[in-house]
């Protein structure tokens, strides 16, 4: 059975259940018993038409579900309503879903472990190691938001500020396992912003593109970080660079500034130095400005520290970074940098050890810990 197809079949049968009638948490189930059963049949008798079939299953499965539940009686009515023979339309509903996942009664985080589990494919299991928690307490979360979506209507989904957030928040996960979050999440941009014309949708597929044309540098053959100012650039996707460039130009030009936009702005001209001494950090500093003024982020702060120190020095970051909580997220990571380019490798060595026991993911710990142990040990000759 062809698992890349299931998966890409998946959302819009979801998509298609819930149009007909049914609450989205059952929905879910019904299109998962439907899997179950196509891993059983397939392989023996592949269908001709994989995605009716799907739907087909499913919808039983669903009604199934609702005539064995009493207090699902009222939904007995949908028994005459079930798919016709023949070929399901060719329709990709995985937008569409997107917006109903995104649902701004929703909770950022919990838009996005509704969607990576609903249309990803992620296990809950995955999710949890994803964000960092017991699994137990994912499942309570992604179930809160099934029963949250599960009275919105179909046609009144979530805004496209909403959707935008959690396309952006599924494409920094990345990818975990066989699941490519990031390459869908530019997939889905793309498809949006042909559809919607928005300079902020424009901005985001631009700080996609971006972002993506550096994948296949930040890491090692062994899985290690490879920082930004490491990376070899020769292997960096020109053409992705280029198509963000020109759709971030023609988005600033608008004169709408949104935060995706500034990001991106950051994003290009990092693509845009030949090498990382080459980098126009004073600019960089002038578009976290702007990020700053749209946002207000702690998180934006920290990172425009860091182009800070760059630009003017690293003692002038360091005044930056002291204006922060020293509780944001690789706060200390960035104060050992800082402190590193200052020349204090005591304190610096000392604080990338301290970063490395509070980092979010192993890969970032490992880093932290080699360079407290380059420093330490350079220290020691």
């Amino acid at each position: 059975m062809n698992e890349s197809l299931i998966r890409s079949l998946t959302p819009s049968v979801l998509a298609i259940l819930v149009r007909r009638g049914a609450d989205f948490a059952a929905a879910e189930d019904a299109v998962q018993d439907a899997l179950i059963e196509a891993v059983r049949v397939w392989p023996a008798d592949p269908p001709r038409d994989p995605k009716g079939w799907l739907v087909t299953v499913a919808w039983r499965r669903f009604l199934d579900a609702t005539r064995a539940d009493a207090a699902r009686r009222r939904r007995e009515d949908l028994v005459d309503e079930e798919p016709a023979p023949g070929p399901a339309p060719a329709v990709d509903d995985t937008l569409q879903l997107y917006f109903l996942c995104a649902h701004p009664s929703l909770t950022p985080s919990s838009a996005v472990a509704l969607t990576l589990r609903a249309v990803g494919g992620l296990t809950t299991r995955q999710i949890a190691q994803a964000y960092l928690v017991p699994e137990a307490t994912m499942a309570q979360r992604i179930s809160r938001a099934k029963r949250t979506v599960s009275g919105v209507q179909f046609d009144r989904p979530g805004d496209v500020a909403t959707v935008l957030r959690v396309l952006y928040l599924v494409f920094n996960e990345g990818y975990s396992g066989d699941v490519d979050l990031a390459a869908e999440a530019i997939r889905l941009t793309r498809q949006l912003a042909a559809t919607i014309d928005h300079p902020e949708v424009a901005g985001l597929l631009a700080l996609m593109l971006l972002h993506h044309a550096r994948r296949t540098t930040r890491t090692a053959p062994d899985g290690s970080l490879v920082p930004l100012a490491e990376q070899d650039r020769s292997r960096w996707d020109t053409a992705s660079i280029a198509a963000g460039v020109e759709i971030l130009q023609a988005a600033l030009a608008r004169d709408r500034l949104g935060e995706f936009q500034a990001q991106a702005a950051i994003a290009a001209l990092h693509a845009d130095a030949p090498t990382a001494e080459e980098t126009d950090w004073v600019q960089i500093v002038e578009w976290y400005d702007e990020l700053v003024r749209l946002t207000d982020s702690p998180v934006v702060r920290l990172n425009r520290a860091v182009a800070v120190g760059e630009a003017d020095g690293p003692r002038a970051g360091l005044a930056a970074l002291a204006a922060l909580n020293d509780s944001l997220p690789r706060h200390t990571a960035v104060a050992a940098y800082l402190h590193e380019r200052d020349g204090d490798l005591t304190t610096a060595a000392r604080l990338y050890a301290e970063a490395a026991r509070k980092a979010p993911n192993l890969a970032e710990r490992d880093y932290l810990t080699r360079q407290a142990a380059r420093l330490n040990t350079g220290r020691g000759r």
